[in-house]
């Protein structure tokens, strides 16, 4: 989980911004505060991994208060300034973002948070094990998915559907094929078509040009026979 805290003066948008972070599963909204003076409390009494924050505040800007953090978490800029995203950018910001602000663009910000404190942690830790969940985008809410569940994912555009072990239906979200195969964790998929990657475990057979996944017969890929013989050994 991260930690995480909401800095702006204006009420409707701070109250707009902690209801987004609250639909964020990994995200824990600790306090929102409405100037850098009050944030600073709460730095001080939290552990903070992560604060979303406007720049043009009275008092301290937000520019400013980032300018005077000695140990800075992520910083996520909302703001309905564009002309500062250059001076935010130099700071080493998360990500920059124009009010108001679209659900997708909001996530997909999260989404970068949490890829960097994921390899922060994995990078702190002596053993780095396999994730075994990631998060997706279904219907305009991030779903966290367990991925030994998972049997095979297909692509279909710039779609993808990911089968689950007991769902009759699949999960369908907006997704390249290779952002998929770069979250899942090394060794327990293989990637046997353009189309298809498959969960080791769940393989119940391979023939010539297609392979039995539970239940499932998908086609081989000519240019991926090559991972099953590895694979098999054969």
């Amino acid at each position: 989980m991260i930690n995480c805290i909401a800095i702006d003066d204006e009420k409707p948008a701070l109250d707009l911004l902690a209801d987004n972070i609250k639909n964020i599963p990994f995200l824990t909204l600790k306090a929102t505060c409405k100037n850098a003076i009050e944030a600073m409390q709460v730095l001080s009494q939290h552990s903070i991994d992560l604060i979303f924050l406007d720049i043009q505040m009275p008092g301290l800007t937000g520019l400013q208060f980032v300018q005077s953090l000695t140990h800075k978490p992520m910083v996520i800029f909302i703001t309905a300034y564009e002309k500062y995203a250059i001076d935010g950018f130099n700071l080493d910001v998360v990500d920059y973002l124009l009010k108001p602000v679209p659900l997708d663009r909001f996530i997909k910000a999260c989404n970068k948070a949490y890829a960097l404190h994921t390899a922060q942690y994995a990078k702190s830790s002596s053993i780095i094990k396999p994730a075994e969940h990631l998060f997706v985008n279904i219907d305009s809410r991030m779903l966290k998915i367990d991925t030994t569940e998972i049997i095979f994912i297909e692509a279909q555009r710039d779609y993808i559907k990911i089968q689950l072990a007991g769902n009759a239906m699949p999960l369908v979200t907006r997704m390249r094929m290779k952002i998929m195969e770069e979250k899942l964790p090394a060794g327990k998929f293989i990637r046997i078509h353009k189309s298809y990657i498959i969960a080791v475990k769940q393989i119940n057979a391979i023939k010539k040009d297609t392979i039995l996944v539970n239940n499932h017969e998908l086609p081989i890929g000519e240019m991926y026979k090559e991972n099953l013989r590895l694979l098999t050994g054969s």
